[in-house]
């Protein structure tokens, strides 16, 4: 009964926070600006939490998990614009299905080819397949070559807040499936294997781990969420452009892992929500905004890497779970 509950406190929690942020917007308490950022938001988390399976709990470098993103926006991006002939709603599903798909077959297509290189040979090729990705999707047809495609319906349509309250939904509850996916995953037999090729990749071949199978698997779903990703982005920014998915894109969702902790998900959502809210924060701050945000960056990478600081979290979270269980006894 007690793994039961376990199970359901996270669901209960994402359903209470749902619920506070939308009385908030519902209100207008929420400023405008803060919700139309509320999207993008939970499109980062997505991307984090993917790459987390790569870098944190796969061990590989990876730099061009903007190419997946970009593949994503740009296959929803093109079933919404072009398939008109179902619901919006519906289309939707469709794009997020075929954008999943496409990703994960050329993220395992693609370390596949590459299935031998490591380390920092690997991070190069994949910036340099996410650079072949945004000049590949140029010539493509129908995709509006250097101009990017445009005219994409978005799911904000309406009045505020009613369209930021229906983009926030969208994004919300796709957020939440890709999180309870991933953390399934890692919990699973594969997920369990996957941290053993991490730990030593000698060893776990030995009892028996296919670790190239495993590698190519892992990338691959970490493609998939990306996609994924790239279809909430295409529907809510109403256009994409080559532009958009840069290697920037990349380095920016990598910094979000690490900041966060590698192989942890939990670190990896509230790096996310802090690096994305944080510019709009300082927004008022014009001219030293991009200043406080490098030297605010800068001062929680060294936290992060200071084993006093992480100690001291360690210690934090250890009392919270100990108080947490203790509330949860004497209720029962």
């Amino acid at each position: 009964m007690k793994t039961r509950l376990q199970r359901l406190l996270p669901l209960a929690g994402a359903i209470a926070l749902y619920g506070m942020i939308l009385l908030l917007m519902a209100t207008k308490v929420l400023p405008r600006s803060y919700q139309q950022m509320l999207p993008t938001i939970c499109t980062y988390i997505i991307m984090a939490v993917s790459l987390n399976l790569v870098v944190g709990f796969l061990g590989d470098l990876s730099l061009g998990h903007a190419a997946f993103y970009a593949i994503g926006a740009y296959v929803g991006g093109m079933i919404l614009r072009y398939v008109t002939a179902i619901p919006f709603g519906l289309r939707m599903i469709v794009a997020i299905v075929a954008a999943a798909v496409v990703a994960f077959g050329v993220g395992a297509a693609f370390l596949y080819l590459v299935r031998k290189l490591r380390g920092d040979y690997l991070a190069i090729v994949t910036l340099a397949f996410g650079e072949f990705v945004r000049s590949i999707v140029k010539i493509i047809p129908g995709t509006g070559g250097s101009a990017g495609l445009t005219d994409i319906p978005t799911i904000a349509a309406g009045s505020f807040p009613a369209k930021y309250i229906k983009a926030f939904s969208w994004s919300y509850l796709v957020m939440i499936l890709c999180i309870f996916l991933i953390v399934n995953l890692i919990r699973s037999r594969h997920g369990r294997a996957v941290m053993a090729v991490r730990d030593n990749s000698i060893a776990a071949a030995s009892v028996g781990i296919n670790v190239s199978r495993c590698r190519i698997v892992t990338f691959a779903i970490a493609a998939l969420f990306a996609g994924i990703a790239g279809v909430l982005y295409a529907a809510n920014t109403a256009a994409v452009n080559p532009a958009d998915f840069d290697y920037n894109v990349s380095i920016e969702v990598l910094v979000m892992v690490v900041l966060g902790g590698m192989g942890n998900i939990g670190g990896s959502i509230i790096a996310t929500i802090i690096l994305v809210a944080l510019p709009k924060v300082l927004l008022d701050a014009a001219q030293y905004r991009l200043l406080i945000y490098a030297v605010a960056l800068i001062a929680m990478m060294m936290l992060n890497a200071n084993p006093r600081f992480v100690a001291f979290k360690g210690r934090v979270a250890k009392k919270l779970r100990a108080k947490f269980q203790s509330l949860r006894k004497g209720r029962a």
